[in-house]
């Protein structure tokens, strides 16, 4: 069975106000004295990000589902402990509700970025959730990057939790996506059929100089420079952990999907660019509360009908995995609850205040809190300010 593991990337936020909070670094140096062992936190486990608004974490690679979600789980409080030691809270929300202000990290490859890209680097206050799965071999890595593609926006769709930036209602479910789509070495890619052909594209963009190295290449899969999987790029961080595991379990089952149709000597399906751009949109956009493009005729169809698509698609993986039956049922928690944008904006349209919503997401980060919400009419005049 592959192995699956997962990075996570949390907001720093003041306890009183909301605001995110340029505190990593403090909180990190708490974090890496805190001795390995009983209760202590191995080397390598938190890593800084490109903001100092940002805290990340990787769990190890995982055979079992219900293990990788104790470990997620637990890094999540961990960092919330460590976190409130600094005096600032943790909440897993894509995009800060409240306005924030650039606080880039110094290093040399973050002022490099700052330099080449600018305002995009400065703005890219983002925080996601990316998973790694194992592949056999570059050649078999590849060819599940081509052929989960029309996929991933359903993954995008499911995850999506972030639909407020700089204090206002932005009408999308994942504006994280649309932010981190600026950097042009970022979104949905053609059929590369080869190893060779998609080495020779990352280094055709590396050797162009308008990026770095091949830890720039943000395609929404990709092969993994640092280890032996394909990463899936394309979820928002999840509020809750519940479905970050979902993500995690569904991406599993789409690369040993997508592997086994490679060895069977069936063809990937080719939409072209152009429309799977228009797929990751449209995910983005609406996210559970309306109309995505079905992946396999991208035309319009209810969240209901594509993610029973999708459970459909990996059917046999997930059984082979005994995660079928948990799949299904939590996907129709997920479609009937709501992700993390509709939860954020029902918690506003209760509350009238973005930061008691940020208040109510930290404690859905640790799992405190497990409310229902319809789906709001978010075509209503939007907050700000």
């Amino acid at each position: 069975m592959r192995t699956v593991g997962v990075e996570e990337e949390l907001l720093l936020v003041d306890p009183g106000t909301g605001a995110p909070c340029a505190r990593a670094v403090e909180v990190l140096d708490r974090l890496t004295k805190c001795a390995a062992g009983e209760g202590g936190v191995p080397a390598g486990v938190f890593a800084r990000e490109l903001q100092g608004h940002q805290l990340e974490f990787g769990t190890r690679p995982q055979h079992d589902m219900d293990e990788l979600g104790v470990e997620i789980v637990r890094w999540r409080r961990v960092a919330a402990r460590h976190a409130r030691q600094a005096g600032v809270a943790l909440a897993a929300l894509a995009t800060s509700p409240l306005p924030a202000r650039p606080a880039v990290n110094v290093s040399h490859r973050y002022q490099w970025m700052e330099e080449q890209f600018g305002l995009t680097t400065q703005e890219q206050l983002t925080c996601g959730c990316h998973v790694h799965v194992s592949v056999a071999s570059d050649e078999e890595g590849v060819a599940v990057v081509d052929r989960i593609q029309p996929w991933l926006p359903v993954l995008t769709a499911l995850s999506a939790n972030s639909p407020y930036w700089q204090g206002t209602d932005t009408l999308y479910s994942s504006y994280r996506s649309r932010v981190w789509g600026r950097w042009p070495m970022s979104g949905p890619t053609g059929s590369f059929g080869s190893a060779e052909r998609y080495h020779a594209q990352v280094d055709a963009m590396v050797t162009s100089g308008v990026i770095r190295d091949r830890g720039m290449i943000y395609f929404d899969a990709r092969l993994s420079h640092r280890y032996p999987t394909v990463e899936i790029r394309v979820a928002d961080v999840c509020l809750e952990a519940t479905t970050t595991l979902l993500v995690a379990c569904l991406s599993r089952a789409l690369v040993e999907t997508a592997a086994r149709d490679w060895r069977s000597g069936n063809e990937p399906l080719v939409h072209g660019v152009s429309l799977l751009r228009l797929a990751a949109w449209r995910a983005a956009r609406s996210g559970l509360d309306g109309d995505l493009l079905h992946p396999l005729t991208m035309r319009p169809a209810t969240p209901q009908v594509v993610a029973a698509a999708l459970l459909d698609h990996v059917r046999e993986a997930l059984d082979d995995s005994g995660d079928l039956a948990w799949a299904r049922k939590t996907t129709a928690e997920l479609l009937a609850r709501g992700n993390g944008a509709r939860i954020q904006r029902a918690l506003f349209a209760h509350t009238g205040s973005l930061s008691d919503v940020v208040a109510a997401c930290v404690r859905h980060t640790l799992g405190e809190r497990q409310l229902r919400y319809p789906a709001p009419d978010w075509t209503r005049p939007t907050p700000s300010g």
